[in-house]
């Protein structure tokens, strides 16, 4: 049973002086405060920055905190102690570090083994359709915008889709000048692995530019495929400034220095040590307490029992921190517009807010008759991953079939209040397939976690998704509204 983390505090279990203490528990969602502080402190924790937190990685860095803030090695710190110390282990500058662009350096192209192997484990062994000839797809994982670390895992996850099913040979690039008119008379889809920005773009051959956005259209409405996985659609849009109170314009969401507002992680952070560490009801945190926190709150994120998290693993370090029902919450209004309207209709709309992973959503099979839903027989089921809405005005059920979406009714009210300006219809769509031309497309929102791709029933549709953009399964894909 899933359990909202009450404001207070959250009773925590472990060794030694805590051994009749009930363990940690993960609340349903996460607020702001708390997963920003978890993107931070995986950050700072991570020491040989490999991109997996240990235990020992996670103890050392609270050891090494709670040494900083004890300035008059007294042997116990207060949160007002506590609170400087973890501002300057946790500065905000790293998360817009973080987030920043992709095109230095290059993208990963390897997933980490344990994901490879937990997706590997959870593969379908056969396709729902019979291929009419041998099948080519051609996956594209390069990232203009943000990179997300499950685009490798995304990308062998098709490859390893069509190689245990037999269903389709699979080529992998992260060279957007792949997609030509020449190199795609191969395939039979093109699968975009968490594309972002203007993947396809040459800022500096604006005539290449143009030759890979047509080919890539002509290849569709040609009759060939076209599939994408979550950010997919975080492409080719971009903010548009906000109407002002006079009517003539403003700035757009997001538009300042720090789209993060006032937010405090280390003043977060030291409130949740000290409230759920402190067991001998003084106000502090001593060294013993520290350790023990340390230790049950990686035994309550390490749910598989591995020892090694991911970020996106950590992610559900949110759930142990209370969210202030004063938080601010950094959205603004639905300012997006498309710059690529084409793409924008084809993939079926454009990017406008997440909730933040490890969100619980509640998925509702819409077409519980589709031979791409029939995995789920039926059944509604949760996930946590972070979650996208679209743009009101880019996606609409006229322009699409409807495979799956939220659930919004089963989200509470703190969690839909997040968003702002949602959409009057509260219609959220997470899967669909559409017709362009002679051609076929299919997309899934979910993804961004590297969790997602082990677990079978998902795989399952997206393997038929991908059969149905190949042309292999026939499935009803007249637009939801008629």
């Amino acid at each position: 049973m899933n359990r909202r983390i009450a404001a207070a505090a959250v009773v925590l279990g472990g060794a030694g002086v805590f051994a009749q203490a009930p363990a940690p528990k993960l609340g349903s969602s996460a607020g702001i405060p708390g997963l920003i502080a978890s993107t931070l402190v995986f950050n700072a924790a991570d020491a040989n920055k490999d991109g997996v937190l240990t235990r020992d990685e996670f103890e050392a860095a609270i050891a090494r905190w709670f040494t900083a803030a004890d300035t008059a090695n007294a042997g116990s710190v207060t949160r007002d102690q506590l609170t400087p110390a973890l501002t300057a282990a946790l500065p905000m500058q790293s998360l817009a570090a973080m987030m920043a662009p992709a095109g230095r350096g290059g993208q990963p192209q390897t997933p980490e083994p344990h994901t490879a192997q937990a997706m590997t484990a959870a593969l379908p062994a056969a396709a729902p359709a019979k291929p009419a000839r041998p099948r080519k797809v051609l996956v594209l994982g390069r990232a203009a915008g943000f990179v997300h670390s499950s685009i490798p895992l995304a990308a062998k996850t098709i490859e390893a889709l069509g190689n245990r099913t037999g269903a389709w040979a699979t080529t992998i690039s992260f060279d957007a000048a792949d997609i030509n008119a020449d190199n795609l008379k191969q395939y039979d889809a093109v699968f975009l692995a968490s594309t972002t920005g203007a993947f396809l773009d040459d800022p500096k051959d604006e005539a290449g530019t143009s030759a890979r956005r047509q080919a890539l259209l002509d290849f569709v409405r040609g009759g060939k495929g076209l599939a994408g996985i979550h950010a997919a659609t975080d492409s080719y849009h971009q903010n548009a400034p906000a109407p002002s109170a006079d009517g003539r314009g403003g700035r757009g969401a997001g538009g300042g220095a720090n789209p993060f507002g006032n937010l405090a992680p280390g003043a977060t952070l030291a409130a949740a040590m000290v409230a759920q560490g402190d067991r001998n009801g003084d106000g502090k945190l001593d060294k013993a307490e520290s350790s023990a926190l340390a230790d049950a709150w990686f035994d309550a994120i390490d749910t598989q029992k591995t020892g090694r998290l991911l970020a996106s693993d950590f992610a559900l370090f949110g759930l142990l921190i209370p969210n202030p029902s004063d938080a601010p919450v950094p959205q603004g209004p639905d300012t997006q517009v498309g710059t690529w309207p084409d793409f924008n209709t084809l993939i079926g709309g454009y990017f406008k807010f997440h909730w933040l992973d490890p969100q619980l959503i509640t998925v509702k099979i819409d077409d519980p008759t589709s031979p791409l839903t029939a995995m789920f027989h039926g059944q509604e089921f949760e996930v946590r991953d972070e979650t996208y809405t679209m743009g009101a005005k880019s996606w609409s059920r006229g322009n699409m079939h409807v495979l799956t979406s939220i659930d919004y009714g089963k989200m509470s009210a703190a969690d839909k209040a997040l968003e702002s300006n949602p959409r009057a219809d509260h219609d959220y769509g997470l899967s669909w397939i559409r017709r362009e031309g002679q051609g076929r497309v299919f997309y899934e929102a979910l993804g961004h976690s590297e969790r997602i791709y082990a677990n079978k029933a998902i795989l399952e549709h997206l393997l038929a998704g991908m059969q149905y953009a190949i042309g292999d399964l026939k499935a009803d894909d007249t637009p939801s509204h008629k």
